[in-house]
């Protein structure tokens, strides 16, 4: 299952890793990949959102879900 999380504070690709490194860590992931120029990170797996949105927030991002 895919999820589309909308991250707003990543402006190169260093924040790129940091984010795909703190959605990576949660459970359920199997697959993560952030864009910068988007602001968006697109997460594969069976994570609970709210786990994803409170990962990134702790990696200094604020986030929220882009699906509807």
């Amino acid at each position: 299952m895919s999820k589309t999380l909308s991250i707003d504070g990543m402006g190169c690709d260093g924040c790129e890793d940091i984010v795909e490194s703190a959605l990576g860590d949660v459970s359920g992931v199997s697959d993560v990949e952030a864009d910068y120029e988007a602001g968006e990170a697109t997460v594969e797996g069976d994570a609970d959102t709210e786990e994803l949105l409170r990962s990134v927030e702790l990696a200094g991002y604020s986030a929220e879900s882009a699906d509807n």
